[in-house]
């Protein structure tokens, strides 16, 4: 085993009482003071979240528009400088290598956001695709520190550090400005479900960053939030996490993404497959689910038809701070969808009520 990865902001999370573990080897915080007080912080003010640990890749040539049609499922003809495409790319079998984000910085000219448990694995699959084209893929994460603050008063909050007009950025939008005097991309996205900031800077300048974040947070009730709210926020918000509702084995359609597939732009690596799957169905679906009780249905925990046969698994479950019951999503057989599903929790059988997300109310601009 090698030594835990850090982001720019390690010494920051230990100096305010962060408590590290291992995420995807990477030496995180799962929470400063309490999940379901940072959870609720950024539902009814806001968070600030060190996602650093994050990818970034410049794609850039007279074929990287190209290249990106070829790469990823979504239509990236659509995109002008910046706009932002949420999309996955796919294996020829269908399968999900990630989900990420295409920024359009003008022609020519990409960066793409990537997860930090697959940044090696997808650098080396995206240079690999782009032979043949006239474009370079170059990895930029190391050069990075980012920062996302979420939540209803996420804007206000940004809004007194920075010139830059914040009214102006859509959803799915950004611009290059500064924040508290230090250059950023301000990009109005984020992964809680809630209206927010992910701010990038060069890697030396987040610490400083969040500590001035930090310090001009405390009227608008900001509180330090880490990976436990993250993932409670984003499962609440019925956002998928690669490695549970998507993974190699678990195409985009499968996982309810088709809004993301656009056949109608040409060939893109797995297309035939997903064409396929789309017009006969898929074998297994992704379903949202809560269960009236509070206790946690764990990954992996086997889903039972009303016969008690076992037709699908768990793929993430928590407690949702906001309603106060356990919630959580499942792989479950397509043809099993018309029955009582249901889940034995130490001896317990809880019925799944099967529900499209979001659970709560989103505030997203």
């Amino acid at each position: 085993m090698g030594a835990l990865q850090t982001t720019p902001l390690n010494a920051f999370h230990r100096s305010h009482g962060g408590r590290m573990v291992d995420f995807a080897g990477w030496d995180m915080p799962v929470q400063y003071k309490s999940i379901l007080e940072e959870h609720k912080a950024v539902r009814q003010r806001c968070g600030l979240f060190d996602v650093s640990h994050m990818g970034e890749a410049d794609v850039k040539g007279p074929e990287a528009l190209k290249f990106l049609q070829h790469l990823v499922t979504n239509d990236c003809s659509k995109l002008f400088p910046g706009r932002i495409l949420y999309t996955v790319m796919c294996y020829p079998h269908g399968g999900v290598v990630d989900d990420l984000l295409v920024y359009m910085r003008g022609a020519d000219d990409y960066l793409l956001c990537i997860n930090a448990g697959n940044i090696d694995k997808d650098i080396a699959w995206i240079q690999e695709q782009a032979r043949g084209f006239n474009c370079t893929v170059v990895n930029r994460s190391a050069d990075y520190a980012q920062l996302a603050i979420q939540g209803p008063r996420a804007a206000e909050l940004v809004q007194t550090l920075t010139k830059t007009n914040l009214g102006e950025i859509k959803y799915y939008h950004f611009t290059d400005g500064e924040v508290a005097g230090v250059k950023c991309i301000i990009s109005r996205t984020g992964y809680t479900g809630e209206d927010g900031f992910e701010l990038y800077c060069a890697a030396g300048a987040g610490a400083a960053l969040a500590e001035a974040i930090v310090a001009a947070g405390a009227p608008f009730g900001l509180e330090l939030t880490a990976l436990g709210a993250r993932d409670s926020l984003r499962l609440e918000a019925g956002f998928p996490l690669y490695g549970h509702e998507i993974t190699e084995h678990i195409t985009p359609i499968t996982a309810g993404l088709g809004w993301v597939v656009k056949f109608d732009k040409g060939p893109f690596i797995g297309s035939d497959v997903l064409k396929a799957e789309k017009e006969n169905g898929s074998a297994r679906k992704i379903v949202f689910f809560k269960t009236g009780d509070r206790r946690i249905v764990r990954a992996e925990t086997p889903v039972l038809n009303a016969a008690g046969t076992v037709v699908g698994r768990v793929v993430s479950g928590t407690l949702s701070p906001i309603i106060n019951e356990a919630i959580g999503s499942a792989l479950v057989d397509s043809a099993a969808l018309k029955d009582q599903l249901a889940v034995d929790i130490r001896g317990t059988k809880l019925n799944l009520q099967l529900v499209k997300p979001p659970f709560v109310p989103l505030k997203k601009n």
